[in-house]
């Protein structure tokens, strides 16, 4: 009787050597591969430099009678009447002395989605860059 409870005893108990095995094999690869491995180099901002403020796009704003109309956010006045042709030159102009202009494009509610369309076509085909929709929250 004595000798079952012993077995059974022996039985509970959880042999960990083989778990020991596995860590130290595992501890002795890292200690080998950690030295191996290169850290990655990152580039911090200097404390001298400063972002450039973002340049304030230019409006196309597509009219529901078709006309449209040019706005530059960064002049002082309001939107100027201009007909497709001048309109890629105003934008050609503005791009040529700074690269990063960004264009949207402006429909008014009643405007067809085609003429918006039309427009971002016209201007895709001249290869104006930056090009994008403007949409105005309710």
């Amino acid at each position: 009787m004595n000798e079952r409870r012993a077995k059974r005893r022996l039985m509970n108990e959880i042999n960990v050597v083989p778990y020991i095995d596995v860590m130290l094999v595992l501890l002795v690869i890292f200690m080998i591969t950690a030295p191996l491995i290169t850290p990655g180099q990152i580039e911090l901002p200097q404390i001298g430099k400063s972002l450039a403020p973002p340049v304030a796009p230019l409006e196309v704003i597509v009219k529901a009678d078709g006309s449209l109309g040019l706005h530059d956010r960064s002049m002082p006045g309001g939107e100027q009447k201009i007909n497709r042709a001048e309109l890629i030159n105003a934008i050609k102009q503005k791009q040529a002395a700074n690269i990063e202009q960004p264009v949207v494009i402006a429909g008014d509610k009643n405007v067809r989605y085609e003429e918006v369309m039309n427009v971002m076509d016209i201007l895709q085909q001249q290869q104006v860059k930056k090009v994008g929709l403007l949409a105005r929250p309710k």
